[in-house]
């Protein structure tokens, strides 16, 4: 394997033992086990356990980005492609329930670490970025603008999906869930107007 191989090995394991067995389980000795490598390899690809955690946070983003975005249409209604961008991040979380609980332990633990602040930060400019290309992909796919300034709308955003999600997780009420996810929605298509044509008064 080159380094970069090995890096994804290791990021990937990181998830799963995190994931199944908690943030504290998480030792270097407990991934480089899962990922069947011997303890230098991870020494080899990351300078410390804290860029790996840094990695699993970016990679564990990726995923609900390219979900999210992944099923946006040019040309769509846009009630319908907000439908589909939520349901498809929906299905993840429903699907691998251990990873969105882990990125809620992970923010805990690196609360009460000063080292590790670094992590909380990026987490959620990682949510603020997700939330801004979605609106945006959404916006252009179906013709129209936001009415309510981006940045907040993005953090609106991201502040409900992330609630909706760890409510989720502790009592896995899932109609409530889509119930409060098609209210915001609702809201969405009522903070949005049709673009006006380039040098329309």
């Amino acid at each position: 394997m080159s380094a970069q191989e090995r890096r994804h090995e290791l990021i990937e394991a990181a998830i799963r033992v995190m994931a199944r067995d908690g943030v504290a389980k998480a030792t270097t000795r407990a991934i480089v086990t899962e990922a069947g490598m011997q303890l230098g390899f991870f020494h080899y690809c990351f300078r410390s356990k804290e860029e790996l955690l840094l990695q699993v946070i970016d990679t564990i983003n990726e995923r609900n980005v390219h979900a999210v975005i992944g099923v946006v249409r040019p040309h769509s209604d846009l009630r319908e492609t907000l439908r589909a961008s939520v349901g498809a991040y929906w299905e993840e979380v429903e699907a691998n329930p251990g990873v969105h609980q882990l990125t809620y332990e992970l923010t805990q633990y690196a609360l009460r670490r000063p080292e590790l602040i670094e992590l909380t930060r990026r987490q959620y400019a990682n949510y603020f970025r997700a939330a801004t290309g979605f609106l945006e992909a959404v916006a252009a796919a179906a013709g129209v603008e936001w009415t309510v300034d981006l940045p907040l709308l993005a953090r609106y955003t991201y502040t409900i999906i992330d609630g909706a999600t760890l409510s989720w997780v502790v009592d896995r009420d899932g109609d409530s869930a889509r119930q409060v996810l098609d209210q915001f929605t609702d809201y969405l298509v009522a903070s949005a107007r049709q673009r006006q044509p380039t040098g329309a008064r």
